[in-house]
């Protein structure tokens, strides 16, 4: 029979798995997208395009891309959580935060583009989710790297992960290739989370040992 500490260890490793999941998905997803679509740019294409509506496999590759990813990086921030039993409202917020903006990546999935009239509602709500994807996770990432106390490192990779989502993804003047803007900013906000959850998945020790009566 599995000790305690056993158990819990054996949790730890499966959701820090969850972000490594949620690349290989995305990058699958990736690899892929020029099936049934040839002309199809990683340079000058955004992520989006490739599950418009009437594209081929668009419902496939929604899935790969946005919504699988999403999901299992919301249910990774349940790791993060358990990984600061006792850290304050900086903290707390910041995971809330986090979570929100996977939650806003899987969004864009769900509510696709409609490459004939990008002024519909579906195109401006999955203008939305994208949008929220990158302003939940800028402030949450910041206040993780203020109230976590992980160390510097884990401080300094947030920050910077929070400073360059937004200026890569949204003010680099990349004119033709925002395809590439937008998958630099996308493979830094995948990194940030394998980063933030090898980190913050792991109980303390001190939690670890203790019991269900204590302080009883």
């Amino acid at each position: 029979m599995n000790t305690p500490s056993e158990l819990i260890r054996g949790k730890e490793n499966a959701l820090t798995m969850l972000p490594w999941l949620a690349v290989a998905s995305f990058v699958v997803g990736l690899l892929l997208a020029n099936i049934g679509l040839p002309e199809y740019s990683h340079l000058m294409h955004p992520v989006g395009l490739r599950g418009a509506t009437g594209l081929p496999y668009a419902m496939a590759f929604n899935l790969l891309l946005f919504v699988v990813p999403g999901v299992l990086l919301a249910v990774a921030g349940q790791g993060l959580r358990r990984g600061l039993p006792d850290a304050g409202w900086l903290a707390r917020i910041g995971i809330v935060l986090v979570q929100l903006s996977a939650f806003a990546f899987a969004m864009q999935g769900v509510m696709s583009l409609d490459p004939a009239d990008m002024d519909a509602t579906m195109s401006r709500l999955h203008a939305l989710a994208w949008m929220l994807w990158w302003i939940a996770f800028v402030p949450g990432a910041l206040l993780l790297a203020l109230g976590a106390r992980r160390g510097a490192t884990f401080a300094l990779v947030s920050l910077a992960a929070a400073v360059l989502v937004p200026i890569i993804a949204v003010f680099a003047p990349v004119e033709l290739w925002v395809g590439v803007a937008q998958r630099l900013a996308y493979a830094l906000w995948f990194g940030w989370w394998v980063f933030a959850a090898s980190r913050l998945s792991r109980v303390s020790p001190s939690v670890q040992g203790s019991s269900p009566t204590t302080g009883r």
